[in-house]
């Protein structure tokens, strides 16, 4: 119990680093018109997600990492004492797409079925 709690633990750390990074990366344009930092924040951050139910099987350690991926984007998205936001205000439009894709990619992962358990119909034995 200890060791997945411990797992959980370290999902949301990676969580709040990927949201920071990619809450600080999302507003980079290339060219004018290539929003090379959202593509990247977001295929990093599927990326995580899909590694994390993949190889642990555990849905639990995903939504750990999606809550600190959100978390951090929440916290970098306040206005500070002083008035000034840290979340990039150059490309709102850039900024709504991270803020919605992430608990929506988060979601689709989490709620998808484990077909790791499903079982094939046995073949019937044909001889030759």
């Amino acid at each position: 119990m200890l060791q997945r709690l411990g797992a959980y633990v370290l999902a949301l750390a990676i969580g709040l680093f990927y949201g920071a990074a990619g809450s600080f990366a999302h507003s980079i344009v290339v060219g004018g018109w290539l929003p090379l930092g959202l593509i990247v924040a977001l295929i990093g951050s599927t990326a995580l997600l899909l590694a994390l139910r993949l190889l642990s099987g555990d849905r639990w350690a995903v939504l750990a990492a999606a809550l600190g991926m959100m978390g951090a984007t929440w916290v970098l998205a306040q206005t500070s004492a002083g008035g000034s936001i840290i979340f990039s205000q150059l490309h709102p439009v850039l900024a709504n797409v991270w803020m919605i894709v992430v608990p929506l990619v988060a979601a689709v992962i989490v709620a998808w079925p484990d077909l790791s358990r499903a079982r094939r119909a046995p073949q019937p034995v044909t001889h030759p």
